[in-house]
């Protein structure tokens, strides 16, 4: 392979492109960001319940019974409309991440041009400036930059490179900028090469996630020992294969929460799909959970609570032997516009080419201040408290607006003073995040007094401010707690200050679009960043808003408050039919009754009592803040329901055979109550009721009672006569007090031994 040596003003020819690209040396994607579409097929149809469900269907066919086989119907839907759903999400999601896509600026032909970074080659020259990402290995030919590789290292602290240095990909540059060659492309890249043993890699965070996890982990380990206990158990009272098999079936599929895992990866789907409509591009699919669970939120506020733009309002001499047009004229004329002051100066300014540079000094969030040394002279201009320790007047008397101070070494010459542009819905998205609850933390590193301004122009109340640029740990501990206005924050303090509130358990976001936010971004529970965010931040953050504008966090939120309340409220009449199911089976393995539930009467009852609702339920909106531990709200509603069932079940099965009722009959009456105390909990997890939750509860009734009466025989259920009569009566009292009682007693024991429930 011959390498090209391109010069630095032309880069690489159209021809050495061409050639690169015949050669395969392009910086193609290795990483695929969605899964395939033949993927998401075979990972929906080969899942573990998937199995169990066709190996149970296999039985059942076996023995004869095709009726039975019906529950398999709902299976098959499941698993179409689970992968329906997650490739229509993958298409959207794919669609708006070719609109985010990191591009990169490489010198061809003589010229700047921007490509993709798969279009990057071999030996192409990149020009990399403060806030790019490093996608690819290259060797600096001019230049000096800063750079942070906290993302392939974990560590934070900044590393300085120089002409002939190799700056690694998956690094991003903080300070300066420099042309670079690159040296490896594609799986070649630093990156690709120790990924496997990446020392900082953010794990997924997820309690929904686990805690459906710990539950079908226990079900996996418990449900072929329980299934052929329960099988030699049923075999043993009649030698009746078909009967054994049947019954066995019904019990196992019903522990099976098959239909949860669908609502779950559907739901999640169909928030991802909403998002998309309000122009967010959802980055990672369980961030949405961890937005809809955030109490706090820290808003940094350039390009949050600003728009991002700045205007120089006035520039106020110090000392008129300096003629601060011409500093300014040539320091503008040099040094990149890479941020918005540096863009409102340079608008300011008229540019001047009358001073020979000797160095220039890129500004950095850490010593916040940027110049260039002149042979007449070393200017630099920043934040005010950085360069001098004296109290100046003119900047102590413009502290409401940004003010940056002109020193030529170490003398101050001049004062500009700018003025941040607020948001026009800014005041509006912070009185909906404090009427949620929703504790705000404004973070900036400008002073004291610019950021307590804003915040209050932008309708924040009851401001609390500190500047913590002198804080130690310790102290910054104890600030975070009281204030909610910061100022002169590094960006190793905002990771701090995260990683604080974390530790006092407490669900955060972040909000940023500069370099300096990165390692907060890194770290929050959910990132938020803006399309024309720096690639860095880009690139960490888990939600991306394509519309550049923070205000549609209030929607945001709401869809993922939607999204997980709805989860978790339809995730409690799943888990009521495995709770019961399990418990049957147990009892069942250790006395000598038949099983009391055909398949075909447990698809009833769930279609009525669990799929309909929960799918119905899952997509309302719902606002409520998330409160508590995900699997004790749950257990704290299905479990009563669970044991108020069995104790129904074993009540019915019993005095069945005391008073001779056929096994038909004692189908009949445990179909009847199971579903009449699924519909309590159903009624207990819709309240309050509106138009909506009492409509269905009520069709779902109706339908259930025709069904029973319309289609008895396919379910194989019985008349009800007289005796059967006055036993449902018996029970549905029975059922009420049981189903408090329960709910009491589960309230309990969930106070006393939380640890055991979660």
């Amino acid at each position: 392979m011959t390498r090209f040596d391109p010069n630095l003003t032309d880069g690489l020819n159209t021809e050495q492109v061409k050639t690169r690209v015949l050669e395969g040396l392009t910086n193609k994607e290795v990483s695929v960001p969605t899964k395939t579409i033949s993927k998401i097929i075979k990972d929906n149809i080969f899942t573990l319940f998937n199995l169990l469900n066709f190996g149970l269907a296999l039985a059942v066919f076996m023995v004869g019974s095709y009726k039975n086989l019906l529950f398999m119907g709902i299976v098959i839907c499941n698993t179409l409309i689970s992968t329906i759903q997650e490739i229509r999400s993958k298409l959207i999601i794919d669609k708006l991440s070719v609109i985010t896509s990191t591009k990169a600026k490489a010198i061809r032909n003589g010229k700047v041009v921007i490509i993709k970074n798969e279009d990057i080659v071999l030996d192409d020259i990149i020009l990399f400036k403060a806030g790019n990402q490093i996608i690819t290995d290259a060797i600096i030919k001019e230049g000096e930059v800063s750079v942070n590789e906290s993302f392939i290292t974990g560590e934070t602290e900044l590393i300085t490179y120089k002409e002939g240095d190799m700056l690694k990909s998956g690094s991003f540059v903080v300070v300066g900028n420099c042309k670079a060659k690159v040296e490896h492309v594609s799986l070649d890249n630093y990156t690709n090469v120790i990924s496997k043993d990446a020392k900082y890699v953010k794990p997924i965070n997820s309690i929904l996630m686990n805690s459906l996890n710990k539950i079908i982990k226990i079900i996996s380990i418990l449900i072929v020992p329980l299934g052929i206990l329960l099988f030699i158990n049923q075999y043993n009272l009649d030698k009746n294969l078909e009967t054994s098999v049947i019954n066995t079936v019904a019990a196992l599929i019903g522990m099976i929460p098959e239909g949860l895992v669908l609502l779950t990866s559907t739901v999640l789907a169909v928030s991802v799909i909403r998002l998309a409509k309000l122009n967010v591009l959802v980055q990672e699919l369980y961030c949405i959970e961890m937005l809809a669970r955030v109490d706090t939120i820290c808003l940094d506020k350039t390009g949050t609570i600003t728009d991002g733009k700045m205007e120089v309002l006035k520039v106020i001499p110090l000392n008129k032997k300096y003629d601060l047009d011409e500093i300014m004229g040539n320091i503008v004329n040099n040094l990149e516009v890479d941020n918005a002051t540096s863009e409102a100066i340079s608008n300011y300014f008229k540019k001047q080419d009358n001073y020979q540079v000797i160095k220039k000094i890129p500004f950095s969030p850490i010593y916040k201040y940027s110049g260039i040394e002149f042979k007449e002279g070393k200017f630099i201009y920043g934040a005010p408290d950085f360069l001098t320790k004296k109290q100046i007047k003119e900047v102590n008397d413009n502290q409401d607006n940004r003010t940056l101070l002109i020193c030529h070494d170490d003398e101050p010459i001049g004062v500009i003073v700018l003025k941040d542009t607020i948001r026009k819905n800014a005041k509006k998205t912070l009185d909906y995040l404090i009427k949620q609850g929703v504790d705000i933390k404004i973070i900036s590193g400008d002073n004291i007094k610019t950021v307590s301004k804003i915040a209050h122009d932008a309708g924040l109340t009851d401001i609390k401010s500190i500047d913590v640029s002198s804080l130690n740990n310790l102290e910054l501990e104890k600030a975070i707690k009281e204030n909610n206005i910061f100022a002169r924050v590094t960006p190793l303090q905002k990771k701090q200050m995260i990683e604080i509130l974390q530790k006092n358990k407490h669900f955060v976001a972040m909000t940023g679009d500069g370099v300096n936010d990165v390692l907060a971004l890194k770290q929050a529970d959910c990132s938020i960043t803006i399309k024309n965010a720096t690639d860095a931040a880009r690139n960490v953050s888990q939600l991306v808003l394509l519309d550049d504008d923070f205000d549609s966090i209030p929607s945001i939120i709401k869809e993922g408050r939607r999204t997980i309340n709805n989860i978790e409220r339809s995730a409690t009449l799943f888990l009521a039919k495995t709770g019961y199911a399990f418990f049957l089976t147990l009892i069942f393995i250790l006395i000598s009754f038949n099983y009391p539930f055909q398949p075909i009467q447990l698809t009833l009852t769930n279609f009525f009592t669990i799929g309909v609702p929960s799918f119905v339920l899952a997509l309302e909106p719902n606002n409520n803040r998330i409160k508590g531990n995900f699997l004790i709200n749950v257990f704290s509603k299905s479990l009563p329901t669970s044991l108020t069932i069995v104790l129904n079940i074993v009540i019915i099965s019993i005095l069945g055979n005391f008073l001779s009722l056929t096994d038909n009959q004692i189908s009949t009456l445990c179909v009847i109550m199971t579903g009449f105390t699924g519909f309590l909990l159903l009624f207990k997890i819709c309240f309050p009721l509106n138009r909506l939750r009492l409509g269905l509860i009520v069709i779902l009734i109706l339908g259930f009672i025709g069904t029973l009466v319309g289609f008895r025989n396919f379910f194989a259920l019985t008349i009800l006569n007289y005796k059967m009569f006055i036993f449902i009566l018996i029970l549905v009292f029975i059922s009420l007090v049981l189903f408090s009682l329960m709910s009491f007693i589960v309230d309990k024991l969930i106070k006393k031994y939380p640890k055991f429930f979660s």
